[in-house]
């Protein structure tokens, strides 16, 4: 949870852990790489040379996380009053290009070997070098994934996933020496495709994660459900529906919902019920929520009781109407009024056709209007 007060402005001491983080991760990568570039060259390995090349694109990776932070964390404008927090997701998308071409570069590289091929030589100096980068690959993915977690930074814990990852593969390579070592069967160019077909395949991951954030997706379930149980242990609260999380930017989610209340609330009980829900789901989860609206659970009148309890009967008999809620009724203007929340299997159009059929042969009297809410939230 943040505890930034100050909406659309990046805490500060997560963005210096975030670069503390990554000039660290910058550091031991490029030490890695000059090592097993040397070791690569010596020794004639393409499989080593790809792993040095790996080592650099996870080190360019953490200066353009750095760049990301930094612009993420400027003041908000006019022009963009919400922040730049969103900087992130597009640095992490630049990060995914870079791995992805890596990546390519890499597997053609390893295809030229294939097809003509050149014996390696290892030395025991060699050997131990990439031993000790497994290790420092190891204890590096483990440190940048943590702090990650800590910061609520995707770049940093997909750094540190990529950097376990890495030790892997370079476990492989020490590996394919050993083998070619002891046996005189070369793998170093096969080693070095499927280092690169990871590679690659890391490098779509990350795109499409990131695409995915910035197209917009699904609230987490346990958040959502989080502050819906927050909203409802209000006494007076009998349902929160329709939550919204808009997200810009790793530290920054803005919310609507709207709460179902009593129909005998004064205006000024709803003010003092709103102002306290936004500031304990803010103190709990760090989400500020900018809008609360609200529907009326009807308490006084028996007619309209029945007749809602009659259409939700009718409307949740279908399958795909996961929920109904907002029910309003209008004696007077003979209007009725109702939510319905649906599955993404049927068209919106022709289930709205279908319940309004259905409800307006059962209440010819009334005018009726249904609502199609987006299942955007669990």
């Amino acid at each position: 949870m943040s505890n930034n007060p100050f909406p659309g402005v990046e805490d500060k001491s997560r963005n210096r852990v975030i670069i503390r983080t990554s000039i660290i991760s910058i550091a031991t990568n490029v030490l890695l790489a000059a090592f097993k570039a040397v070791v690569g060259i010596v020794s004639n390995s393409i499989a080593v040379t790809l792993d040095a090349v790996n080592n650099l694109s996870d080190a360019l990776s953490s200066i353009i996380t750095i760049v990301g932070t930094k612009l993420a964390g400027k003041t908000p404008t006019k022009k963009h009053p919400l922040g730049y927090g969103r900087i992130e997701y597009l640095s992490a998308m630049i990060v995914a290009g870079i791995v992805l071409y890596a990546g390519i570069t890499s597997a053609v590289e390893s295809v030229k070997k294939i097809i003509w091929p050149e014996e390696a030589d290892y030395s025991t100096v060699s050997l131990i070098i990439i031993a000790v980068a497994v290790l420092v690959k190891v204890l590096l993915g483990t440190y940048v994934r943590r702090q990650g977690r800590l910061s609520n930074s995707g770049s940093l814990v997909a750094s540190g996933s990529d950097a376990l990852f890495d030790a892997v593969l370079s476990a492989s390579v020490l590996a394919s020496a050993l083998i070619f070592l002891y046996t005189g069967l070369s793998l170093e160019a096969w080693v070095g495709a499927l280092i690169s077909v990871f590679i690659i395949k890391s490098g779509i991951e990350m795109m499409r994660e990131t695409l995915d954030e910035l197209l917009g997706q699904r609230a987490d379930s346990e958040l959502t459900k989080q502050v819906k149980k927050i909203l409802c242990e209000e006494p007076a609260v009998s349902g929160a529906y329709d939550l919204v999380i808009h997200n810009y930017g790793p530290s920054l989610n803005l919310a609507s919902v709207h709460l179902e209340l009593p129909d005998t609330m004064t205006v000024q009980e709803v003010d003092d019920i709103t102002r306290r829900l936004t500031a304990k789901v803010y103190k709990e989860t760090g989400i500020l929520l900018v809008g609360v609206g609200v529907y009326s659970c009807i308490t006084c009148n028996e007619v309209a009781a029945q007749v809602q309890h009659e259409v939700r009967r009718l409307v949740l008999a279908h399958d795909w109407v996961l929920q109904m809620h907002g029910f309003y009724l209008n004696a007077e203007t003979r209007q009725m009024h109702f939510d319905a929340v649906l599955d993404f299997g049927i068209q919106p159009a022709e289930a709205q056709r279908i319940l309004h059929d259905e409800l307006h042969a059962a209440f010819p009297e009334y005018d009726i209007y249904v609502a199609i809410d987006i299942n955007v939230s669990d």
